[in-house]
């Protein structure tokens, strides 16, 4: 029996897609050890999704420990997050310049021909995981993931899906999930009506608005609603149930599909190797402190953190991966 079709973060298998932003500053000197001061924090997408929670909460770990001060987080939105990426591949000067990356932004890179790349900006690390969701609003007819999915086969684009940037983690796992029920791949584009936001918010108030069927996104972007009984969950995406969450993983419901979302950080692809290893110190820094370990835990985040060369190493490998897997699926040729 073959075993699961995997998009693993952290792991050499399958993975997806991000968005970037960009901004600029200069650099001086911290009393935090880093070297690190004026840090600016760029949130690829609009306000409200998994990419803003991450930079955000990463901005509080940063007050809160005192290890670099007035950090300032800017959000540059749009197709999937390239064009913030091309705002931080023509930056110069960006020593004191973050941006919030993904498994999104892998994706989105080539769904979109972006001619910017993630290869153009220097990776710094791999900072969380986290499980997708499949969810329904709380007054849906769909009350399995089955249900859901045996709809969009037999019905195609009568059924819509929102999620983030098309490209993405959101809509690869809508892809593969097809994909196993027996929609070949060249008829996946005709088949899955997929609605692409770049920001959670707006994924969120087309479910709650009644305006799409079904959405897909990080666990985070709709814990409150699950919990508060606004939505449904279906499905989570990973190896394991979550807790706090009443619904099976995807292989439980009977698809051979496990896929894990991540998060990181990336500086501009110019800076010097000073610069280069006074970031790196700098997030080693927040992510050993108690603060940043509070805000995985009130998130709910997996705790993948991977630093300087190994970050790089696990990002070139992410890239050929997920070439393999949006071509695979039919997102790409």
């Amino acid at each position: 029996m073959r075993g699961p079709i995997r998009v693993a973060i952290g792991a050499a298998v399958l993975a997806t897609v991000l968005a970037a932003c960009g901004g600029s500053d200069e650099g001086g000197s911290s009393d935090s050890g880093s070297g690190v001061e004026d840090l600016s924090i760029m949130v690829p997408a609009d306000p409200g999704g998994g990419w803003d929670q991450t930079g955000r909460a990463f901005q509080k770990a940063l007050d809160s420990s005192g290890l670099a001060g007035g950090v300032e987080v800017t959000n540059v939105g749009g197709a999937g997050g390239t064009v913030g990426l091309a705002q931080l591949a023509n930056q110069r000067g960006g020593g004191t310049t973050l941006m919030v990356t993904g498994l999104v932004m892998v994706g989105a890179v080539e769904t979109n021909q972006s001619q910017a790349r993630l290869e153009d900006t220097t990776p710094v690390a791999r900072l969380t995981s986290e499980d997708l969701i499949v969810v329904v609003p709380a007054d849906s007819p769909y009350q399995t993931v089955a249900d859901l999915v045996d709809d969009i086969v037999a019905t195609g684009k009568d059924v819509a899906v929102t999620g983030g940037s098309a490209g993405g983690a959101d809509h690869i796992l809508a892809g593969l999930l097809l994909k196993d029920a027996g929609v070949p791949a060249d008829e996946l584009v005709d088949t899955l009506n997929y609605i692409a936001y770049s920001g959670g918010g707006e994924s969120l108030a087309a479910l709650l608005g009644g305006q799409v069927d079904a959405g897909i996104s990080g666990i985070g972007e709709y814990a409150e609603q699950v919990a508060a009984g606004e939505l449904r969950a279906l499905a989570v995406s990973g190896p394991e149930r979550v807790d706090g969450v009443d619904a099976p993983t995807l292989t439980e419901a009977g698809y051979d599909v496990e896929l894990t979302n991540w998060r990181g950080l990336v500086a501009a692809g110019d800076i010097s190797d000073e610069d280069h290893a006074a970031l790196v110190d700098l997030v080693t820094e927040v992510h050993e402190s108690d603060e940043w370990q509070a805000e995985l835990d009130r998130a709910g985040w997996g705790d993948t953190f991977l630093a300087g060369e190994e970050f790089d190493t696990f990002l070139g490998e992410e890239i050929t991966s997920v070439q393999n897997v949006l071509r695979d699926i039919g997102l790409v040729q």
